[in-house]
């Protein structure tokens, strides 16, 4: 029952997500540019932004959404749950942005919600929150996937392609936004027995500082790329970190059948293809011009 009532709270957090990106790379790209040197001042011109702020809002509802749905289902399960996701990205962007998402898009994103639904279908039934987890599974977990972070984000001063900044950004903000999801699965079960206690842990501090990483990545990444491409990566690198996240650090079980590890490596397959295929440019429906006066 437990696990029932998560995926509802995923399926709440996936819609509402999607709708507060969207409102966010409006806002972020009214925004001047983000200027990390200068936090506050980036901070202040983003919040300036009516749509970025309704955008961040609509998202703090999803994040509230998503951490009650971890404190009561297995991470893995969420993260899959999430990649429904992805098709109704596709169908919001054209309604509200006026995309018009081509055909390599649609297959991309129908690859990388398959794939992820693969990975949950084929998880074997569990009980209860399974937020129990291993310390050292959780500082290599978390410090590999804060490097592969860095990386990405330090891409465009490496002399990265100018076309696929954008999308690394928005890969660097889910990859931490996937440190933020493994810490706080973390904190929702040291909480659950020690109560408010459990929040006076060095995880809170790690979820904060992954957070506020992602939020100016993921505001820059929106500025850069293409909204579809963007959030899609944004969303993949998260379900992706939080799926593995539950395996190795949460000891959620891997299927005992060699037909579902065949299965999953195969789903796992699609999300990289599905990767590859996102990037492409997304055409924007040219608006209709008004009849000028005379």
């Amino acid at each position: 029952m437990s696990s029932f009532f998560g995926i509802l709270l995923a399926l709440a957090c996936a819609l509402t997500t999607n709708i507060g990106f969207l409102y966010k790379h409006r806002g972020a790209c009214a925004a001047p540019s983000v200027d990390v040197r200068r936090p506050l001042r980036t901070a202040r011109a983003l919040f300036a932004s009516p749509l970025f702020t309704i955008g961040w809002l609509i998202g703090a509802g999803a994040w509230v959404f998503h951490v009650g749905a971890m404190s009561v289902a297995p991470l893995s399960l969420v993260q899959a749950v999430l990649a429904g996701g992805m098709v109704m990205l596709a169908i919001m962007a054209e309604q509200m942005l006026g995309c018009s998402i081509g055909r390599r898009q649609w297959i991309g994103l129908a690859l990388t919600a398959f794939g992820l639904m693969l990975l949950g279908f084929t998880l074997p039934a569990t009980h209860g929150a399974h937020s129990q987890f291993s310390t050292p599974g959780m500082i290599g977990f978390e410090a590999v996937l804060i490097a592969a972070g860095a990386l990405l984000i330090m891409g465009p001063s490496m002399g990265a392609p100018q076309e696929h900044h954008g999308y690394m950004l928005g890969a660097a903000s889910g990859i931490l936004f996937g440190v933020s999801d493994v810490a706080i699965k973390a904190i929702s079960g040291m909480v659950g027995t020690a109560g408010v206690g459990g929040l006076l842990t060095p995880w809170t501090f790690v979820c904060v500082a992954a957070s506020v990483a992602a939020f100016y990545s993921s505001a820059k990444g929106l500025q850069d790329g293409d909204a579809v491409p963007v959030i899609a990566v944004t969303g993949t690198a998260a379900n992706v970190a939080g799926i593995v996240g539950g395996f190795i650090v949460f000891g959620d079980p891997l299927p005992g059948s060699p037909v579902a590890l065949i299965i999953q490596c195969v789903a796992f397959s699609l999300v990289v293809g599905a990767a590859w295929l996102m990037p492409a440019p997304v055409r924007v429906a040219p608006a209709v011009a008004a009849p000028v006066a005379a």
